[in-house]
């Protein structure tokens, strides 16, 4: 049936409302601490993948300390092996698998195991990942494809958290795989969590990670123009800043903060005007000197 103009007129009229109550449910997050409106995870199953360095690595250890029972993915067994090592004797469950993410049939196998084993699990954070850092016409496709297999395949068959990348917000040169599987990871999760509130499943959250470059070794040599502005960002505050959009029900962290200006203009600025951006910044060669953690640039599994 269709609306009459006054049902239209209350409809309009409580949209309005309903942006102005998010808009301040919004800033009241920002102001407020995070431990006022952080969630208890403890005894919640808490799933990581890439979980033997890196972030994933450091998460595994932040998750243990709220008391959480650990699931860790890696393609590295003896790597996780030795996180589970240390994690155990603080008295938390922790079970180490080793998985390939880039093989589907692998992740359902695993996937079905942890289920019998430990049941449901509460939060998934996909943090695994590769790089190649090639330009687009040097990289094979073989690479390309495995770039695209483990950085945004594996999110279908397990998610919640995405730990995504700037590089999922803006293209950056020599980082044409790389920024492809990113954008593809942060459109797979805004699509998921509209997916979610159109079918009433307000109990789920998603929180989608885009950091910049992560001192972790995984973009070794990358080079900005001011690194004071955009610096390498260090590990521990990441993973800070990750803990707390989780445990906050967080939708979207970008990091660092300026990146949300950016994101903002992107889409009013016109399309020359960002490349004489992202050249003055630097971004446009910052991967001329990339060395990663391989030397061959062979695109192995990195966290």
């Amino acid at each position: 049936m269709a609306q009459t103009v006054g049902e239209s007129l209350l409809e309009f009229v409580q949209l309005l409302f309903s942006i102005a109550y998010y808009w301040l449910q919004a800033i009241l997050r920002c102001i407020l601490p995070v431990s006022w409106i952080k969630k208890d995870v403890s005894g919640q199953t808490v799933l990581i993948t890439g979980a033997g360095s890196g972030l994933g690595r450091m998460l595994a250890f932040r998750f243990a300390q709220l008391h959480c029972r650990l699931v860790l993915w890696d393609i590295n067994g003896e790597a996780i092996d030795q996180v589970a090592k240390e994690i155990r004797p603080k008295g938390i469950t922790c079970r180490a698998y080793t998985v390939d993410l880039s093989k589907r049939e692998d992740v359902y196998k695993v996937a079905d195991k942890v289920k019998q084993e430990l049941g449901d699990i509460d939060i998934v954070i996909n943090n695994a990942g590769i790089v190649t850092g090639r330009k687009f016409l040097e990289c094979p496709d073989s690479l390309i494809e495995k770039t695209m297999e483990v950085n945004v395949n594996a999110h279908f068959w397990g998610h919640i958290v995405s730990i995504a990348s700037s590089a999922g917000l803006f293209g950056v040169a020599g980082l044409a795989d790389y920024c492809a599987s990113k954008f593809a990871a942060v459109g797979f999760d805004e699509s998921l969590r509209f997916e979610l509130e159109a079918m009433g499943k307000t109990g789920v959250h998603t929180t989608c990670v885009c950091p910049m470059f992560i001192n972790t070794g995984m973009f070794e040599g990358v080079q900005m123009r001011f690194p004071k502005l955009l610096p390498m960002l260090e590990p521990e505050f990441v993973v800070n800043k990750i803990m707390e959009a989780i445990l906050c029900n967080q939708a979207v962290l970008i990091i660092p903060r300026f990146n949300y200006l950016g994101y903002a203009l992107r889409g009013i600025l016109p399309v020359k005007v960002g490349h004489l951006i992202m050249d003055y910044l630097g971004l446009s060669h910052s991967m001329d000197r990339f060395v990663g953690r391989n030397p061959d640039n062979s695109g192995k599994k990195s966290s």
